[in-house]
C-alpha cells in the first residue's frame, strides 16, 4: 500500500544544495575581492548577476527537492509535497534574495563595519 520513501531524493536535495552553496560562496568571494580592488568600476549593488543567481537558484532547488522528499518521508504525496516545498522555497528564496540586495547595499555604503551586529 505505501510506497518506499525517496531517501535519495532527500540525499541528492542535500547535496546539490550543499554543491551550489559552494559555488555561490566562491563566487561571491571573488565578486567582493575584485569590487575591493576597484569600487568606482561597478557598484557592489550590481553583483547580483547571473553569475550569482545561477547558484542561488541552484541552492534553492536542492533545498525545494529535500523538503520534498522529506514531507514524502513523512507520508504526503509526492505531488503535494513539492506543491508545499515549491510554495516554501519559493517564498524563503525570495526574502533571502532581497536581504542580500540590502545586505550588498549596506556594505557598500559603510563597508564592513556596516556589517558588525556586535554593535547593537
Amino acid at each position: 500500500m505505501y510506497s518506499t520513501p525517496p531517501y535519495f531524493l532527500l540525499v541528492a536535495g542535500l547535496l546539490a544544495s550543499f554543491a551550489a552553496g559552494a559555488a555561490f560562496n566562491t563566487t561571491l568571494q571573488q565578486s567582493i575581492q575584485t569590487w575591493a580592488k576597484n569600487p568606482a568600476k561597478q557598484p557592489l549593488s550590481q553583483l547580483k548577476g547571473p553569475q550569482i543567481f545561477v547558484p542561488f537558484v541552484g541552492i534553492c532547488l536542492g533545498v525545494c527537492v529535500f523538503l520534498a522528499a522529506g514531507l514524502s518521508i513523512f507520508g504526503f504525496s509526492l505531488k503535494i509535497a513539492f506543491a508545499i516545498a515549491a510554495v516554501l522555497t519559493l517564498l524563503s528564496g525570495l526574502l533571502i534574495w532581497s536581504q542580500f540586495g540590502k545586505i550588498l547595499i549596506q556594505l557598500e555604503q559603510g563597508g564592513s563595519r556596516a556589517l558588525d551586529l556586535d554593535a547593537f
